[in-house]
C-alpha cells in the first residue's frame, strides 16, 4: 500500500502529492472537525481515479462558438469569444452550473463602474477577442480580451480587461485571472465591484460551507420569491414564511450573514449530497485584494452562488472606491484564483468534502505565487522580493521596556498616511502577522516602492514606518527592529473596552425570535442575526444607556453599537453617558478622551462633559462613515481613532460625566460602533478613581 502511495505521489500535480504524502504519513491534522473522513482504502480509491484520468493529459476542444478545456477528471466549456463559464462536467453531471439560467448567468467575471458624474453601470465582462496562450498535455491557458476605444465610451469601462482560465493536468479544477489596464490618454471613472461569480444548480448544490461553523443546509433562491418570502428592511434580508423546506419557516435569509474577512475567505463552497460532490471557490493570496486583512466581502449565498470577491465598497462605503483620473495610467493582475472540485465515493460522508477542500486550499497557500500563468504580469517567486523584522511598543505608562508586538498585523502598502492601507484599493497589499516576540517575515512580495504599516492588538493606533520600503527582484530586506509608541499623553484613569479594531467583546443581544437565523443561535458570531439594531429601543424604551465605570462591565452593559431610538414610528439620537468618580482633578491641565471607532454609518459623535444641554459640544467628529456594518451584520467597519482634549476645568472632584451624544437619526441604520474608550490624566497629575 505505502509504496503504491508513494508511486501515485511522484505522478501528480504539486496539489495531489501533498495529499498523498499527508496520507502516507497518516496525520492529516485539520483543526475542529465537524465530520469524520473516509478511510485510507477509500482515500487511496479516489486519489487511483485521479492519477488514471489525469493519465490523457489535457485537451483543447474547440468548436463553433464554445472551447472546452479537458484534462480527463473535469471539462470545461467556455462561450468564444467571450469568455463566460457556460459548463462545468464533473464525476458525472454533466453541468454543475445552474442548466435553468441563460449561458451568460451561470459562470463570469463582472464589474460595477461609474463614468465621472454618471449613475452606476454593472457589467458582465465579456471579451471580444479569443486567443490560445499555451496549449500541451501539461497545461492550457485561454485569453479572453475585451480592448476599449473612445467609440466604447460611456458604454464600457475604459479598461482593457484579459480573462484568462487555466487547466493542469492531474487538477481537479481550474484557474481564473485577469489583467485590468488603463491606458494614459482614457478617461477617467470609478471601480465600486469586480468579481468572479459562479451560479450552481439548485436542484444539486443546498450545503453551504464557509468555516468550520459556518454551514448548514440552505434556503432554495424561489424561496425569496412573493408569496414564499417576505422583504425586510432592505432587499437582501427576506424572511422565509413559506419555504420549500418546511425546517426553514420563520428564518430570515440574508446574503450578508455569510460575509467574511479577507484574511479568513480562502475557501468556501457548497456540497452536492446525491452523489456527494463539492464545488469550491478557493483563494490562495489576498495580495491583489483592497482595504487589507480585516477588509469584509460576500463569500457564498443562496442561488447557490459562489463568489470570488476581488474588490468591493462593503463595509467602507465610498472611501474604498477607486477614482481614476484622465490620463492615470494603472494595471493590476486579480487573481488567480481556484475552482477546486471534489467529490467522495459511495458510503462515504459527503460532508467530508468541506475538510479535503480545506486541505487542498494549504496546499494552494503553500504553492503562490504560481509558477505556471503565462502573463508576464504575474511575476514569480524568483521575481519577488522578502521583508523581515521584528515590531516593539513602546509604551512607558504600561512598561520601562519595549514590549513585544505579539500577534501585530505588519503589512506593506502603497505609501500613504498611517492607517491608509484600510482604504487604499488601487495596488497590492502583503500582510503577515508577527509572532508572539514581535518578530515578522512578508514573503513574494511584487517589485515597487511601499509603506510598512503595522496595528498591534490590544494598543490604540496605526504604525507606518518612516522610509519607503523599494522591493526589486530577489531583495531580503532585514529591516531591524522597529518601535510603535501608540497615542499616549498621560496615565489611565479608566477604560471601556479592549482596543482589537472590532466590538466583539461587548453586548451583542438575542435577536428578535421571529427574525433568527438558527445557524447562528449560541454561535460566536452572535452579531450576525437580523434586526439587532432594533433591540436598543426594546432594551433602553424611554432613556438611554449608563455605564458607570467600576460598577458595570462592558460585556452586559455596553451595547455592541450606538444606533437610533424608534418611537412613535420615528427615530430618535441617542445619547450615553459615563459616570465616573475623580478624586482629585488638575483643573490647570488636559486629560484626553480616546475614543476608537470600529465603524460608523452615516453619523456624528459629540462630546459634552457634565452638562448635556450644552449648545456647542467640546467635540464633534461632524459626519462621518458609510461602513453600514450596522445593517450588514458587522461589528467593525473602516477603524477611526479621536482624540478628545478636555481641559481639566471642566471636571469636578467627585461624580463626573462624559455624554456621547449620536444626533444622526434618519434611518435605522445609522449609528456607531465602538472599539475602545480611555480616559487619560494629565502627565503629572495625581488623579484616582
Amino acid at each position: 500500500m505505502r509504496g503504491k502511495l508513494e508511486r501515485l505521489a511522484g505522478c501528480l500535480g504539486t496539489a495531489c502529492r501533498a495529499k498523498c504524502n499527508d496520507i502516507i504519513q497518516g496525520c492529516i491534522s485539520i483543526s475542529h472537525k465537524p465530520h469524520a473522513g473516509p478511510d485510507i482504502n477509500q482515500r487511496v480509491a479516489r486519489d487511483n481515479r485521479c492519477f488514471t484520468m489525469a493519465a490523457q493529459g489535457v485537451r483543447l476542444h474547440i468548436q463553433e462558438h464554445h472551447v472546452v478545456m479537458d484534462n480527463g477528471i473535469l471539462q470545461v466549456t467556455l462561450s468564444v469569444p467571450g469568455g463566460i463559464v457556460t459548463g462545468i462536467r464533473y464525476n458525472g453531471i454533466d453541468n454543475l452550473l445552474e442548466v435553468l439560467n441563460k449561458e451568460t448567468n451561470r459562470g463570469y467575471w463582472d464589474l460595477h463602474w461609474n463614468p465621472p458624474g454618471g449613475h452606476g453601470i454593472f457589467d458582465v465582462i465579456s471579451g471580444t477577442c479569443f486567443r490560445i496562450i499555451v496549449d500541451t498535455e501539461e497545461q492550457v491557458e485561454l485569453s479572453f480580451l475585451r480592448t476599449w476605444n473612445p467609440s466604447l465610451e460611456g458604454k464600457y469601462i475604459p479598461l482593457n480587461i484579459d480573462k484568462r482560465f487555466i487547466m493542469l493536468r492531474g487538477s481537479s479544477g481550474f484557474y481564473s485571472y485577469a489583467i485590468y489596464e488603463h491606458l494614459k490618454e482614457w478617461p477617467g471613472f470609478s471601480l465600486g465591484e469586480t468579481r468572479i461569480t459562479f451560479k450552481l444548480r439548485k436542484d444539486k448544490f443546498q450545503y453551504m460551507a464557509i468555516a468550520d461553523n459556518r454551514q448548514r443546509h440552505m434556503p432554495l433562491p424561489d424561496d425569496r420569491l412573493t408569496g414564499r418570502g417576505q422583504p425586510l428592511a432592505y432587499p437582501e434580508a427576506v424572511l422565509l414564511v413559506n419555504p420549500k423546506n418546511p425546517e426553514l419557516k420563520g428564518e430570515v435569509d440574508d446574503k450578508y450573514q455569510y460575509s467574511c474577512e479577507n484574511m479568513d475567505l480562502r475557501v468556501h463552497g457548497w456540497i452536492c449530497i446525491n452523489p456527494p460532490v463539492g464545488f469550491w471557490q478557493i483563494t490562495p493570496s489576498n495580495e491583489f485584494r483592497s482595504g487589507g486583512p480585516l477588509k469584509q466581502s460576500l463569500s457564498s449565498h443562496v442561488g447557490p452562488t459562489t463568489l470570488a470577491m476581488f474588490h468591493s465598497a462593503h463595509y467602507a462605503g465610498k472611501y474604498m472606491v477607486p477614482n481614476f483620473e484622465i490620463g492615470e495610467p494603472w494595471k493590476k493582475v486579480y487573481g488567480p484564483v481556484f475552482i477546486y472540485l471534489n467529490s467522495a465515493v459511495n458510503g462515504d460522508d459527503p460532508f467530508w468534502l468541506w475538510e479535503d477542500a480545506k486541505i487542498q486550499m494549504m496546499a494552494e497557500v503553500q504553492s503562490w505565487p504560481y509558477n505556471f500563468p503565462a502573463s508576464e504580469d504575474f511575476p514569480k517567486s524568483e521575481e519577488r522580493g522578502n521583508v523581515n523584522g521584528r515590531l516593539l511598543v513602546q509604551d512607558r505608562y504600561i512598561s520601562n521596556d519595549h514590549i513585544s508586538a505579539n500577534g501585530a498585523y505588519v503589512g506593506l502598502a502603497a505609501p500613504g498616511d498611517a492607517g491608509s492601507w484600510q482604504t487604499e484599493c488601487k495596488n497590492y497589499q502583503f500582510w503577515t502577522r508577527a509572532d508572539e516576540n514581535g518578530y515578522f517575515s512578508i514573503k513574494n512580495i511584487r517589485t515597487g516602492i511601499y509603506n510598512l504599516y503595522a496595528w498591534v492588538p490590544s494598543f490604540i493606533g496605526d504604525y507606518r514606518y518612516h522610509a519607503d520600503i523599494t522591493i526589486t527582484s530577489g531583495c531580503n530586506i532585514e529591516i531591524g527592529e522597529l518601535a510603535y509608541e501608540p497615542p499616549r499623553d498621560g496615565p489611565t484613569l479608566w477604560e471601556i473596552g479592549i482596543p482589537d479594531r472590532t466590538a466583539a467583546e461587548f453586548y451583542v443581544p438575542d435577536p428578535d425570535p421571529n427574525y433568527i437565523n438558527k445557524l447562528f443561535v449560541n454561535h460566536p458570531d452572535r452579531f450576525r442575526q437580523y434586526g439587532l439594531w432594533d433591540r436598543y429601543t426594546e432594551l433602553y424604551p424611554d432613556g438611554d444607556l449608563v455605564y458607570t465605570v467600576g460598577v458595570s462591565d462592558y460585556s452586559r452593559d455596553w451595547f455592541f453599537a450606538q444606533v437610533v431610538r424608534k418611537k412613535d414610528n420615528k427615530y430618535q439620537g441617542t445619547t450615553w453617558q459615563i459616570k465616573f468618580k475623580l478624586d482629585h482633578v488638575d483643573r490647570s491641565n488636559t486629560y484626553k478622551l480616546r475614543v476608537a471607532i470600529a465603524s460608523a454609518t452615516l453619523a456624528e459623535l459629540q462630546v459634552r462633559v457634565n452638562d448635556p444641554k450644552a449648545n456647542r459640544p467640546l467635540f464633534t467628529t461632524g459626519l462621518v462613515g458609510r461602513d453600514n456594518a450596522i445593517a450588514r451584520h458587522g461589528i467593525h467597519g473602516v477603524y477611526r481613532l479621536y482624540s478628545v482634549n478636555i481641559p481639566g476645568a471642566r471636571f469636578v472632584e467627585g461624580e463626573n460625566i462624559i455624554f456621547l451624544t449620536q444626533p444622526r437619526c434618519d434611518n435605522p441604520f445609522q449609528g456607531i460602533i465602538y472599539d475602545y474608550i480611555r480616559l487619560e490624566a494629565p502627565d503629572a497629575a495625581i488623579c484616582s478613581v
